[in-house]
């Protein structure tokens, strides 16, 4: 009598199972854990978007002569627009325009690095002399200091360093651009970064439209209005650190020229450079500065070139920074420091220098809302729609 209630249970159990469609692909999925469900959702769709993205990386490495070009040329376009659009609201046609702007650019770029290369190839034979003279200090102070090394080892050792700098200190200041497949693939990727920049200048706004076309008709205009402000973003984000990378080049100049500290303007121009890789660059770009004044000038200098470099840096992080980009660029330390890691370690130099704009790009453009298309009008390569004096820019076609 006692197993009669343990029989109702069974019986509803099975008459549930029985009338259960097991060829019911519901059926299946009811019987898995809801949280392994939304973990395999999870996982497969991650798998198929890093699937995608390795695809379009060694699609990117396999043509990166081709693409690396475009990449710069959006970013330098990025950076003119504002100036061609200016020209033209001074009834400049905008085709000479875009050719003063592209002019006027690569004269400012051709100037400063041939004054650079100038500086280096004087002064690295120049301040290898001083290097030598620290390394025979430095030799000196490990035999006599506290340390005690052996004489001979040290000898040795700082021979070899001295002897290798005496030889090679031409290859040093030369070496990178004698080259003939390196001047070749220089100038041709110089020469197709030019012409992009000028259609991208003049031509910008079609070369877009074109290019759209590809996507449905339905969200067509929501990927337009998204690239619009993805766009928008990228042109604050190069403004910006074009600026920041100009103030920290001559207050940290600044510094090193006060310190006497040899090859400032090189050093300068690295700064600048390295300013472009957010964080990352900045920081070897400085160290590189604290081992010249280690080098030539003591411990000391090299101490007070470290308290310079914390100082721009601070600036930079705490006033210049959240002043010039505002709410336009919004991205957390930790997202730019892994973005750029990546970026280095799957294409070099050239992969960090693009991580951070294609970031704010994507970020930007992944957030704009739906529906939205039809307010602002779009700002692409070969727009002006950005007033720097105050006046209304013109309608399209005026």
């Amino acid at each position: 009598m006692s197993s009669a209630p343990d029989e109702g249970p069974k019986k509803l159990a099975a008459e549930i199972v029985s009338g259960v469609d097991k060829n019911d692909p519901d059926w299946a999925a009811t019987q898995v854990n809801p949280g392994l469900r939304v973990a395999a959702a999870w996982t497969w769709r991650l798998l198929i978007v890093g699937a995608g993205l390795f695809v379009l990386g060694q699609i990117f490495l396999r043509f990166k002569e081709l693409f690396v070009p475009v990449a710069i040329a959006i970013l330098l376009s990025a950076l003119l627009v504002p100036m061609v659009g200016w020209l033209e609201r001074r009834r400049i046609p905008r085709s000479i325009g875009v050719l003063l702007a592209v002019v006027l650019t690569l004269a400012v770029i051709a100037a400063g690095l041939s004054f650079v290369v100038q500086q280096l190839i004087t002064g690295v034979p120049r301040m290898s002399d001083d290097i030598a003279n620290s390394v025979s200090k430095v030799r000196n102070w490990l035999e006599t200091g506290p340390f005690k090394i052996d004489s001979e080892t040290v000898r040795s050792s700082s021979n070899d360093i001295i002897g290798w700098l005496r030889a090679h200190e031409a290859t040093i200041a030369t070496g990178a651009i004698d080259t003939a497949a390196v001047v070749t693939m220089l100038a041709t990727a110089t020469l197709l970064t030019i012409f992009l920049l000028i259609f991208f200048l003049y031509d910008g706004r079609q070369i877009w439209q074109y290019v759209t076309k590809l996507i449905p008709s339905a969200h067509r205009e929501h990927v337009r209005a998204a690239g619009d402000a993805g766009f928008r973003t990228l042109q604050s984000y190069v403004r910006a650190t074009v600026l920041v990378a100009l103030i920290d080049a001559i207050g940290i100049g600044i510094g090193l020229a006060i310190l006497q500290v040899p090859m400032v303007l090189p050093l300068m121009a690295l700064i600048f450079l390295g300013a472009f890789i957010p964080i990352v660059g900045s920081v070897a770009a400085g160290s590189l500065a604290v081992l010249v004044a280690l080098a030539t000038q003591g411990w000391v200098t090299a101490l007070l070139v470290v308290v310079v470099l914390v100082v721009i840096m601070q600036v930079e992080s705490h006033v210049l920074q959240p002043f010039l980009l505002g709410r336009s660029v919004k991205l957390h330390p930790v997202a730019v420091i892994i973005v750029i890691a990546a970026g280095i370690m799957f294409a070099g130099i050239v992969g960090g220098l693009l991580a951070v704009p294609i970031l704010a790009f994507v970020n930007t453009a992944i957030g704009h809302p739906r529906g939205s298309s039809g307010g602002e009008p779009p700002l692409l390569p070969g727009e002006t729609e950005i007033p720097l004096d105050g006046e209304p820019p013109l309608a399209e076609g005026s």
